[in-house]
This record gives C-alpha cells, structure tokens and sequence, in this order.
C-alpha cells in the first residue's frame, strides 16, 4: 500500500476523489456514490487489507457509502462528515478549499495557556461551533489563552456529551460542521487564541459503529467500562494505530488545530514494545515541527503514573502534560466536606500542599478508596504538565444532579477555590461559565434512537452513582430538558454579584500573568507550608527577584497567625474578603513590613496576595 493513501475520502479536484479504507474482513469493495449521479465503482486491493481508487464524477458534497461484499451498505469509518447522522450516508469534503487567515500564527509556549474547556451544545442557545465566534473577544479580555472543546465527532443524535463518538474525522452535524470548526479556529487564531481539541481513542461509541464490519478495530482480550476496548496491540493493531494516528495529524493539518486531550488514557490497554501513546506522541510532535507550529498532547490518567510525561530518552511516552484530578480532589473535599466515593482520600489540608509539591497527592501512598497503593512520584516532569481545576465537565457532570461548584458553596468559598487554581505553579483549566458563577447544572445527556440501549444508559447512570451517598433520581439521560437545564445563562452577567466574580477571576489572570513568580511555573522556586490547626495553606513563590506570599484560608471563622515574612515590605495585590470583590471587610492592611514574620488576623474562606516591594 502506498504511504500516500490516507483513510477516507480525499478530494482531489477537477471532480475527482481518491477512496481509501482498511476493511481485511472483506472479500471485495466498492464506493456507492449516491449524488451527484449514482454510481458504483470497485476498489483496488492492496496491502493489508486495504482497498482504495481514484473515482471521477465525485464532487464535494456527494454522498456515498462503501459496499462490502456487494452486500453490507456502510458509511466510511474516516467519514470526514455524516449530514444525516451515525446510520447515514458518508459526505466528501474538501478541507483545503477553506481560506486560512492565520499563517502568522504560531501557538502560545506552554507555560501561557489557560484553558476553558467548553461543551459547544450548550456554551449558547444555537447550541453550534459558529455561535461560539462571537463570545471570543470577552473570553480573550478574561485572559483565556486556549479553547478547549470536548469532543466534535459524530454521535447519535442531536445531544450528547461526545464521548460516544463513532467516526472519530466526522465533526458533529449538528454543530455546523467542518466548515464551521475552521471558522473558529481561524477566529481564535486571529484574537491570540489556541483551540485544543479532546478526541476519544479509548473506545468507540455503540450506536451507529460498524467498524468492526470492516476490520480488526477491536480486542475481545480487554474491556472497558464504556464499550469494547480498541485493538492497540493485537494482530492488524499496526492499522488501527495508523487509523488513529492520521486522525490526530488530521486536526493539526485540516484544522490547524493546536492541541489534543486524550480522554482516559487509562482504558488504553497496550502491552507493547512502543506503546500507541508514545508513537502517537512523536507523530504529534513531528507534524508540529513540520508545520512550524507549537502543539501539544495532553492526557487523561487517573493512575498518577509520571510515565506519560516524562520524556522518551529514559522511558517516557513524551506527552506534553495531564489532568490533575488529585488537585480536584484535594479542593473540592476541603470546600464541600464530602467524604463520599473517591472523596473519601481527601479532606486534609496536607493533600492539598503534597498536591502543590509535585502535582500529585497519591504518589506511592495507601489509597483507602482503591484499598491498595496508588500512584508514584514524578521525577523529571515539569509544573506546566498539570493542568489544574475546581471544575471540569466530569467532576460537574458526574455528579447525580450535575451540580456545579456554584451550588454547592457559598460566594466566598468560590473566589478562594479560583484563586488556588488560578495563582498555583500548574496549567489552569476553567469550566465554561464558572467565572460568572454559572448556576445551571451540567448534566449528563443523550440522544440515542435505539430504544434498548437508551435504557441500558440509563441503568447504568443509577450504577456509576452507587459509591457516593447521594439520594436523589438520577435524570434521564434521554430527556430533551435534561439537556436544556445544562445550557449556559449568559444573561446571569446582568447581575452584579456574576459580574464582580468574573472581574475577579480576570484580575486573578491578570496577576498570573503580570507578576514574575507567578508567571513561572515551576515546583523548585515553591514553598509550602500547610497551617493545619489554623486550616490555613501559605505558598511562597519566587523568580528573578520576584518574591510572593500566597494565603489560602479553609477556616469557616477569623483566625490570627504569625507567619514567617522575609524582612522588608510587603504589598497586598489581592484580598478576596475585601468588599469591591463583595466580601465582608478586611483587618489586613494594604501595606506589611515584616522583620521575619508578621501576625495577621485573616478572614474566613479567604485569598491574600502579597509582594514583596524591592529595596531601592
């Protein structure tokens, strides 16, 4: 097979597409091209398994399917656009017909992005990738770097989180799509922005997925918890990486595309010699320098395993960064006091200091919730590889009823928790409509239309819920409401006490940026110091000459402590008890001068910032 076929429909021009696919179950191929005149024309058989041909009278929108056998009629598995949904015909699209704005463009350093992850069927009411153009500018001026969209390709219906996703290089249709991804990207591009893409390579959805008609995609040797596992490390695996591996480039090439999340990496199980994440790793990277752009690969791994990114030269698979939900955790079980389900390894204000060392809170510990060991300490990674949030569409998500952190605690404990994430030495992550304090839920929905699988949804929600103490009905997945209850409220940015909090946040951004020892990301010039009985976390950082003093208060009331403060003076940046960010007042005054420590009565459920001003 010549390296130069690529899965899928590849137009050419001049009304001429070029049909590849790997389909080694099959005896014979043929492409049934439904418009713009019907015809049917067989494939060559190469290598492998694979079929492909040049067919003439193919234009950009002409519909086909592939023809198995001259019996199975089914859509392409790299369908590049599904116009009538997971069951329906295959579209050919020209991708290079988009005119690109961006060719200055070069992508932020890594230790610059802030992400803000968001859902495009629910950031606004049309519920498409074009509608998000408009909200960029605010975003940017909010001091957002990166967009980060869950996953785009095609899935059942008009309503899903993405994570059931059949044909991983189709964007949704009901999003606008391919044409309308361009449009964004170029839009972000255009204000300074990156776009990261989350793709879904652990699994395939159910509905709609006919791939195993076609070749060996799948193991019966492993599971996972969402359907069969794919086959990275079996007979015919070398295809199936290839098939996944030119779907990332395809991101970064058709799209311009500057990043990728991997979904649960965890549930990727492949025993071999180069794992499919380390090859997909150096594929990524390759292409980045091929097209003179930075991007990046992130993961997510609830094993606490540095192996995924640390470089390849001692081991390594080299991926750019992870999700920390360790520093979720540690968080969210110290504002909320929940000890249900995974919570129950949290709860101790050391958690959240071990986490702010080194990124991880189990690294090698006893975890009472998986009642063994967990995790193991990184060593030659970097504070930019953790990306950071009191909120996620999981950890929001997966909650019974959805509930965001605005629900669950008070105005007070919301600014603290954004000051942790948004002044710590990691990568920060914020969910759509959390600078604003958005108050409707994000709940899990679906749109599938075969009857017996909807059910099997939502049992399987009522199951998921079994460890955590929450009595409540779990909401149908299915219903239409449970979607429309999870779109954003723009218009809570009418009301004072939402726009105070996004000010908040958009000054948090700006001190990240602006002051030197937080601008840099890094756990050698940190140190931490939990206060335990005081239930209260200092965090001095410091870079070239730059020198901060970071006070987290937990505690429910007033507390005074003596703290060591380097000789000099000290000037607050930050207060959050102070009453222009709606707090009650503050003791602490604008200017310290310390003699090698300071007493200081602190609010409670509070944030301080302090520099220390040099010496003329």
């Amino acid at each position: 097979m010549s390296p130069n076929l690529n899965p899928g429909a590849t137009y050419l021009g001049n009304g001429c597409c070029r049909f590849c696919v790997w389909a080694p179950r099959a005896e014979s191929v043929a492409v049934r091209i439904l418009t713009p005149e019907r015809q049917e024309v067989p494939l060559i058989q190469g290598e492998r398994g694979y079929f492909y041909g040049d067919i003439k009278g193919v234009q950009p929108g002409s519909l086909y399917y592939y023809l198995l056998d001259g019996e199975k009629e089914r859509p392409d598995p790299a369908s590049r656009y599904q116009p009538q949904g997971v069951h329906g015909p295959s579209q050919v699209v020209d991708t290079a017909a988009f005119k690109w704005s961006d060719q200055c463009w070069h992508g932020p350093a890594q230790q610059e992005l802030v992400f803000y992850e968001l859902h495009v069927g629910t950031f606004t009411a049309e519920g498409t990738l074009a509608a998000i153009i408009p909200h960029l500018e605010s975003l940017r001026q909010l001091g957002i770097t990166a967009l980060e969209l869950m996953p785009l390709a095609q899935f059942p219906g008009q309503r899903n989180w993405g994570y059931d996703g059949v044909y991983p290089y189709a964007v949704q249709n009901s999003y606008g799509g391919p044409k309308e991804l361009q449009q964004l990207v170029d839009s972000c591009h255009r204000l300074g922005l990156a776009v990261f893409l989350d793709v879904v390579y652990n699994h395939l959805g159910p509905e709609g997925n006919y791939f195993g008609d076609f070749g060996f995609y799948f193991s019966d040797r492993y599971h996972t918890p969402w359907g069969m596992a794919l086959n990275f490390d079996g007979p015919g695996s070398d295809e199936v990486r290839r098939f996944f591996i030119n779907n990332a480039l395809y991101w970064l090439r058709e799209f311009h595309i500057d990043g990728l999340r991997l979904d649960a990496v965890h549930a990727i199980i492949d025993n071999s010699a180069i794992p499919f994440l380390e090859e997909l790793s150096q594929a990524v990277h390759r292409e980045g320098e091929k097209l003179k752009r930075r991007v990046y690969i992130f993961a997510e791994s609830d094993l606490n395993n540095p192996r995924l990114i640390q470089p390849q030269a001692v081991g390594g698979y080299g991926i750019d960064g992870q999700w920390s939900d360790d520093f979720h955790h540690a968080l969210h079980a110290l504002l909320t006091g929940e000890q249900d389900g995974y919570y129950q390894d949290f709860g101790c204000l050391e958690h959240l200091a071990r986490v702010f060392r080194e990124g991880y809170v189990y690294s090698g510990q006893y975890s009472p919730y998986r009642q063994r060991r967990h995790g193991r300490r990184p060593q030659l990674t970097k504070a930019c590889q953790f990306v950071v949030y009191a909120q996620n569409h999981d950890q929001v998500g997966n909650r019974v009823r959805g509930q965001r952190l605005s629900n669950l605690v008070g105005f007070s404990e919301l600014k603290l928790a954004a000051a942790i994430v948004l002044l710590s030495p990691f990568i920060p992550l914020l969910f759509m409509g959390e600078e604003y304090g958005e108050t409707a839920p994000f709940q899990y929905f679906t749109s599938h239309t075969d009857p017996e699988l909807a059910e099997a949804v939502q049992e399987g929600r009522k199951e998921e819920f079994a460890a955590f103490d929450w009595d409540v009905k779990v909401p149908n997945p299915q219903a239409k409401n449970t979607f429309l209850r999870s779109r954003l409220q723009h218009q809570l940015l009418q009301q004072e006490k939402h726009r105070r909090l996004r000010r908040y946040y958009q000054q948090l951004l700006r001190l990240r940026r602006e002051l030197p020892a937080l601008a840099n990301l890094s756990l050698d010039n940190l140190e931490v110091i939990p206060y335990q009985q005081e239930q209260v976390l200092l965090v001095h950082r410091w870079s070239n000459g730059n020198e901060v003093c970071l006070l987290f208060s937990f505690n429910s009331e007033n507390v005074t402590l003596t703290l060591p403060l380097k000789a000099g003076s000290w000037c607050k940046h930050l207060d959050s008890a102070e009453e222009k960010w709606l707090g009650k007042g503050t003791a602490v005054p604008a200017l310290l001068t310390a003699t090698g420590k300071v007493q200081l009565t602190i609010a409670a459920r509070t944030c301080l910032l302090f520099e220390r001003i040099k010496e003329a």
